[in-house]
């Protein structure tokens, strides 16, 4: 028998650089959910406002029943469409947390720890600037870094080339500095941006291997399963990747061939609080840990912490310092603070996790004034040859 409220409405809501999505109970619940299609935000604000045909009238409360729908009714899916899902599935979430009373992870099995360390971003288009920002970070009690890129966050404006020797050899040094100057205070997480061809990642990350990055993350385009398993076998550092991953069936293809050790699993991309947990059994299965993506909202980093929570196999949490507006600009506080009533505090590199009910986050009623809709640019950086670049 199904019990509890039934949803009144569906909306999408373009905030910023964010997508949120807002349900609303005949009971007068209302529920936040994020969307994480940043580039694309249009696109999936469309497929919620699609699948609100489908969910207005419907029990709040059978969320596992309404994901399956949204992935099922239809032969066609997509990176849109599943942000649009797992928006949903965020809110739905949110709201059942909130009509009884409890934080999400208490739905979920209870909390398997009450604070998650977390990494902040950093952001610069120098080495000068990398070794300052970390110097910051570390006095603000920081003890992980990611996206910190030895191949450096230059604009898109920039024509790219090097020869290959100088392209490895930069970027290694690159990482050198950075570990002389965090020493072994700090956990180096390298972002590789899908940047490098197999045979670049091989050569470049046993290049760092003495450095001991925790991980290198997305070393090659990661659609190809084989290719980041054959990267895997040749190099001594752990490989994390799947933050574009919006199926849980892309995450079991490189599982089974030991193509990662740390599961970067979007929670806004790849089915919202239901999908990230499916996710995170089948790390567990393969002894893997889980580092949940999330480059968006305070919305979003409390989804994924609900996640931390509750599973076993947690690692650490992305804490978003950085890409305002889409700009890779280092920042102090987390990116979309002021547009939400609570955002975790780090304090000696962890965070407590919300004890509120539901997400333990709310959007505030003046967003959209405060961060008018943005939409990022279509662009990338050329090559010297005429070709795209991915970084």
């Amino acid at each position: 028998m199904v019990y509890g409220p039934n949803i009144k409405s569906v909306e999408p809501l373009h905030v910023g650089q964010f997508l949120f999505v807002r349900i609303e109970t005949d009971n007068n619940i209302v529920g936040w959910g994020e969307g994480g299609v940043w580039g694309h935000i249009e696109a999936a604000a469309t497929a919620v406002t699609r699948f609100a045909e489908y969910l207005v009238g419907k029990p709040a409360f059978a969320i596992e029943h309404h994901w399956n729908v949204m992935h099922r009714f239809s032969y066609f899916q997509g990176l849109a469409i599943n942000a649009a899902i797992s928006g949903i599935d965020i809110a739905l979430w949110d709201i059942k947390g909130k009509a009884l009373g409890v934080p999400i992870y208490e739905l979920l099995g209870g909390a398997c720890r009450n604070k998650a360390r977390v990494y902040g971003h950093i952001y610069e288009k120098t080495i000068e600037g990398v070794l300052e920002e970390c110097k910051r970070k570390m006095d603000m009690g920081y003890t992980a870094f990611g996206h910190i890129n030895p191949f450096l966050d230059e604009g898109n404006d920039q024509v790219y080339f090097k020869t290959h020797v100088k392209k490895m050899q930069d970027a290694a040094e690159n990482v050198h500095k950075m570990r002389a100057v965090v020493g072994d205070k700090v956990d180096l997480l390298i972002e590789l941006h899908r940047r490098l061809t197999p045979a670049e990642a091989v050569t470049f990350t046993n290049l760092i291997k003495d450095d001991n990055p925790m991980f290198v993350e997305d070393p090659i385009r990661p659609e190809n399963a084989d290719a980041m398993a054959r990267v895997a076998d040749r190099i001594a550092v752990p490989i994390a990747t799947g933050e574009r991953f919006f199926t849980i069936y892309e995450f079991q293809a490189l599982l089974s061939r030991n193509a990662l050790e740390y599961v970067r699993v979007d929670v806004a991309v790849c089915g919202g609080i239901t999908g990230a947990k499916k996710v995170a059994a089948m790390a567990e299965a393969h002894n893997c840990q889980v580092v949940p993506h999330n480059p968006l909202s305070p919305v979003g980093l409390a989804a994924c912490l609900q996640i931390a929570a509750a599973i076993p196999n947690f690692a650490i949490q992305e804490y978003a310092t950085g890409f305002e507006a889409g700009v890779f600009t280092s920042t102090i506080e987390h990116l979309g603070a002021n547009i939400v009533d609570h955002v975790p505090e780090v304090k000696d590199g962890f965070v407590d996790i919300p004890t509120g009910p539901g997400l333990g986050v709310n959007v505030l009623d003046d967003a959209q004034s405060i961060r008018p809709p943005f939409v990022q640019p279509i662009s990338m950086r050329l090559h010297k040859d005429g070709f795209v670049v991915d970084q």
